[in-house]
C-alpha cells in the first residue's frame, strides 16, 4: 500500500495541535509517519509534546521557522512516505476512515499524482461544505473552492516541480499548484477534512489576494480577469459576507442546497 506521511506545522497552539493528533490516531488506517514542525515562539508546545508518550509514527522537532512555507519544507524534506498530506494544526479529518479511503483511491488508481476534495469550513456564521472539481482554466479564480488541506500529494511532484516558495507570506500553496496544473488527478466529491477558521488567508484577505495576483501573473502574464476577480470581486463578497445581512443570505443558500 501506498505509504501516507502526514506533516503538520504548529505556532503558539497547543490546544488546536491536540485536536489534530487526536484525530490522526483515531484513523482506521495509520499513517506511515507523522512528522510535527513546531516553530513556537513559546515553550508551549514542546513542553506538551514532550509530556506524552507517542505512537512509533510520529516525530516532532521544535525551533525556529522562516514563516509557513519554511515549515512546510521541513517536513516536506524529512516525509520518507509515498503520499505527503499536509494538516495544519487544529484542522482534523472528516472521519475515521479517510486515510484508508485515501489510500484505496491511489492504489485503484496507480496514475494519479495528487488528489483533492470537499472539506467543511465555517463561513457566514455557519459550517459548510466547500469544495469543487479543479479546473486549470480557473485558475485566475486563484485557490477558489480548492482547500490545501484536502490535497494529498505524492512525494515525487515535490521532487519534480519544487517546494514551497518561502517568500511568498500566504500563497505558497496556490504557487504550488499552478505549478502542478498539468499533472493527473482524482477528485474526491466528499469532505475529507474540517478547515479550522484563522488561517492567514483568511484573515488577511486583501493581503491575500494581492499575493494570489502575482503569483497567477508570474505563470500566465497579465490577466483583466484575475484582476477583477481576486482584487475586487473576492473581497467584496468576503466583506459582504461578514455582515448581518450577508451571513443571513449566506445561511439560506446553504439551507436551500442542502433541501
Amino acid at each position: 500500500m501506498n505509504r501516507i506521511s502526514i506533516i503538520t506545522i504548529c505556532f503558539n497552539n497547543p490546544d488546536d495541535l491536540k485536536i489534530t493528533l487526536e484525530h490522526i490516531d483515531a484513523q482506521t488506517l495509520k499513517p506511515f509517519e507523522h512528522i510535527i514542525i513546531d516553530g513556537s515562539t513559546n515553550p508551549d508546545i514542546k513542553d506538551y509534546l514532550s509530556s506524552i508518550t507517542h505512537p512509533p509514527y510520529r516525530t516532532w522537532i521544535s525551533e525556529p521557522d522562516k514563516g509557513i512555507s519554511d515549515a512546510w519544507n521541513k517536513g516536506i524534506k524529512r516525509a520518507t512516505g509515498d503520499i505527503i498530506h499536509l494538516q495544519n494544526s487544529g484542522d482534523y479529518y472528516y472521519n475515521d476512515n479517510i486515510l484508508q479511503e485515501v489510500s484505496g483511491i491511489f492504489e485503484t488508481n496507480p496514475g494519479i499524482k495528487w488528489l483533492h476534495g470537499k472539506y467543511i469550513q465555517y463561513k457566514g456564521g455557519t459550517w459548510v461544505i466547500t469544495g469543487n472539481i479543479f479546473e486549470k482554466s480557473k485558475l485566475y479564480k486563484g485557490f477558489r473552492t480548492i482547500g490545501h488541506p484536502t490535497m494529498f500529494v505524492r512525494k515525487e511532484l515535490y521532487e519534480k516541480h519544487g517546494m514551497f516558495d518561502i517568500n511568498l507570506k500566504i500563497c505558497a500553496d496556490y504557487d504550488f499548484l499552478n505549478r502542478i496544473a498539468d499533472e493527473p488527478f482524482y477528485f474526491v466529491d466528499a469532505p475529507l477534512v474540517y478547515f479550522t477558521p484563522g488561517g492567514e488567508s483568511n484573515v488577511q484577505v486583501k493581503k491575500s489576494m494581492k499575493e494570489a495576483m502575482l503569483v497567477y501573473a508570474r505563470y500566465h502574464g497579465y490577466s483583466i480577469k484575475n484582476k477583477f476577480w481576486l482584487g475586487i470581486r473576492v473581497p467584496m463578497l468576503h466583506y459582504f459576507s461578514e455582515t448581518a445581512l450577508g451571513s443571513m443570505l449566506f445561511r439560506w443558500k446553504n439551507r436551500r442546497k442542502k433541501g
